[in-house]
C-alpha cells in the first residue's frame, strides 16, 4: 500500500493558510457591511470676518475660533454642528465652548453661551440631552444625560461666573448629590456615547467629580458655607467610590474582576473597556495624580487607530474610524499635564485632516478622509483649549 503522508504534509499547510485567509476575508467583509465607511456630511460653514489667532498654531486656532463664531447664534445658543441632527444645543458641547472662549479672554462671548444655558436650565438640575436653538427640549427618545450637570458647573467656574449664575450652580450640584446611591456612585445614565446604559459609566462619573469640585470653589468664593460643606461631603464620597470601583485602570465601566500579578506589579482590572473620558480625571479637569496619568497614557495606546487618531472606547464600533473630539481630549490632557510633544503631535494630526474649507470634522475614516459633520463645535472648542493650555496653565478645580 502506498504511503501518501509525505504528500499530505506538503499540501496540508497550504490548505490551512487558504482556509484561514478565507475566514479573515469573510470577517473583514462582514465588518465592512456592519460598519460602512463614513463620509463627510458637510465641508464647513461660511465664515465672515477674521478671528484673532491664538497660540503657535495660528491658522488652526484661528479657524477653530471662527467656526465657534459661526456655530454660536445671537441668543448664545451654540450648535453642535450646522446640519440636520447636529443642529441642536448639547449642554456638554456648549459648556466646552464657553470654557474655550474664556481660555482666550472672550468673556462676553462666553457669557452669551452661559446665559442661554441658564435660560433652559431644568429646575431639577438634571439636564436634557439636547435643546433646540430656541430652547425647547428635543424629544427624540434620548434620556436626560447626567454628565451635563457636571459640565455646566465646570464651565461656569472656569469662566468665573458662579455669582451671576448661582441658581444654576446650586440646582446642578444638588442634583449630583441627590443621584448618589449608597455605594457612593450615581445611578446609570447615558453620557457622551448617547445610548442607554445599564451600568454606571466613567463618562458620567468623571464630569460629576469635576462639577462638584467646581461647585465647591464657587460656593466658597460666594460665601455659601453650607452648600460648600454639603458638596464637599458628596465629593469625598464619590471620589472614594470612583477609585474603589474604577481604579487603577479607570475603564468605562467598573472592571468585572481584578487580576493580581506577580509580587511588585500593580494589579490590573479585567473588563470594563478603555474609554477616552479617562482624560477628565486629570488636568485641566482635576488635580494631577500619577495613577491617573498612567491610566490616560495606557488608554490612549489602546484606543489609537491605524489612522493615528483615537476611537471613543474599546467597546465602541470596531471600524478603524477615529473621532476628533476624543483625539482632542487627549491633546488637551497632554498639554495640561506638561506633555507638550504629545499635545503638538495630536494637534498636527487634527490639523492634517481638516476639510478643504479648513473646518475640523467629526471623524477621520479608514481612507484617511475627513468624515461626519464639519465643523464640530466640541472639537473646535477642545482645540482652542489645547492651544491656550500650551501658552499658559489652565485653571484646575480642586
Amino acid at each position: 500500500m502506498r504511503d501518501d503522508s509525505t504528500r499530505r504534509d506538503r499540501w496540508f499547510p497550504a490548505v490551512v493558510i487558504v482556509v484561514l485567509l478565507a475566514i479573515l476575508a469573510a470577517g473583514t467583509a462582514n465588518n465592512l457591511v456592519r460598519n460602512p465607511q463614513p463620509r463627510l456630511v458637510a465641508d464647513g460653514v461660511p465664515i465672515h470676518g477674521a478671528a484673532q489667532a491664538a497660540g503657535e498654531r495660528g491658522e488652526l486656532m484661528q479657524h477653530a475660533i471662527a467656526d465657534l463664531d459661526a456655530l454660536t447664534l445671537p441668543s448664545g445658543a451654540t450648535l453642535a454642528g450646522w446640519d440636520g441632527p447636529w443642529r441642536f444645543v448639547w449642554p456638554r458641547d456648549a459648556s466646552f465652548v464657553a470654557a474655550a472662549r474664556c481660555s482666550i479672554g472672550q468673556y462676553d462671548q462666553a457669557d452669551r453661551v452661559l446665559h442661554f444655558l441658564d435660560g433652559v436650565r431644568p429646575s431639577s438640575g438634571r439636564w436634557e440631552a439636547r435643546y433646540s436653538a430656541t430652547g425647547e427640549v428635543i424629544r427624540d427618545g434620548r434620556e436626560p444625560q447626567l454628565d451635563g450637570s457636571g459640565w455646566v458647573l465646570w464651565a461656569t467656574w472656569f469662566c468665573r461666573a458662579g455669582g451671576k449664575y448661582w441658581d444654576l450652580v446650586r440646582e446642578s450640584a444638588d442634583e449630583i448629590v441627590a443621584v448618589l446611591t449608597p455605594d457612593g456612585l450615581p445611578a446609570p445614565s447615558p453620557d457622551y456615547w448617547e445610548r442607554p446604559e445599564s451600568k454606571v459609566t466613567l463618562g458620567v462619573v468623571a464630569p460629576l467629580l469635576t462639577g462638584l469640585r467646581s461647585a465647591i470653589r464657587i460656593a466658597t468664593q460666594q460665601n455659601h458655607a453650607d452648600e460648600a460643606a454639603r458638596w464637599r461631603t458628596a465629593l469625598d464620597e464619590l471620589s472614594r467610590a470612583t477609585d474603589r470601583a474604577f481604579g487603577p485602570d479607570y475603564p468605562r465601566t467598573p472592571a468585572r474582576a481584578v487580576s493580581f500579578l506577580e509580587p511588585g506589579l500593580e494589579p490590573i482590572g479585567i473588563g470594563g473597556g478603555a474609554d477616552a473620558i479617562v482624560t477628565v480625571l486629570g488636568p485641566p479637569f482635576a488635580p494631577a495624580r500619577e495613577v491617573v496619568s498612567t491610566a490616560i497614557n495606557r488608554t490612549r495606546g489602546v484606543l489609537t487607530q491605524p489612522n493615528g487618531g483615537v476611537t471613543p472606547g474599546e467597546d465602541w464600533r470596531t471600524d478603524g474610524v477615529a473621532w476628533t473630539p476624543q483625539t482632542a481630549l487627549f491633546a488637551l490632557s497632554a498639554a495640561a499635564r506638561g506633555d507638550r510633544a504629545t499635545a503638538e503631535s495630536l494637534l498636527s494630526w487634527l490639523d492634517r485632516y481638516r476639510t478643504r474649507s479648513g473646518a475640523l470634522p467629526e471623524k477621520v475614516n479608514r481612507d484617511l478622509e475627513p468624515a461626519g459633520e464639519a465643523p464640530l463645535g466640541w472639537t473646535s472648542a477642545l482645540v482652542v483649549l489645547t492651544g491656550a493650555a500650551l501658552q499658559k496653565p489652565l485653571p484646575i478645580p480642586g
